[in-house]
């Protein structure tokens, strides 16, 4: 009935979605825990994608799944959150979505 009034992009929804595919469950309850508590008026909103520990493959385990699994459909992307590459923001990539409903 209400249109989306959301102070964060991803939605606190989404978020929580998104920290739940990517990271311990335990850590991914106090994240989203503390998203919801800042979700209110006395914080400004903005864009805040979920922060994600991730350890790359190497290029041969890459090169080994594309052989055996063809062309690959990228849904999220792990964008470095800084030099030390150990954290990641996740960015969902709405176009590789979208094309495969079509």
């Amino acid at each position: 009935m209400l249109p989306a009034n959301c102070r964060y992009y991803p939605s606190c929804s989404e978020y929580a979605k998104w920290q739940f595919e990517f990271n311990a469950p335990h850590k991914a309850l106090v994240a989203s825990t503390l998203r919801i508590l800042r979700c209110n008026q006395l914080f400004d909103g903005g864009i805040d994608y979920p922060v994600v520990t991730f350890v790359p493959p190497g290029h041969d385990a890459l090169r080994k799944l594309n052989a055996f699994c063809g062309k690959m459909k990228v849904i999220y992307w792990f964008v470095p959150k800084d030099e030390t590459r150990s954290q990641y923001y996740v960015i969902k990539d709405f176009d590789a979505i979208n094309n495969s409903e079509t």
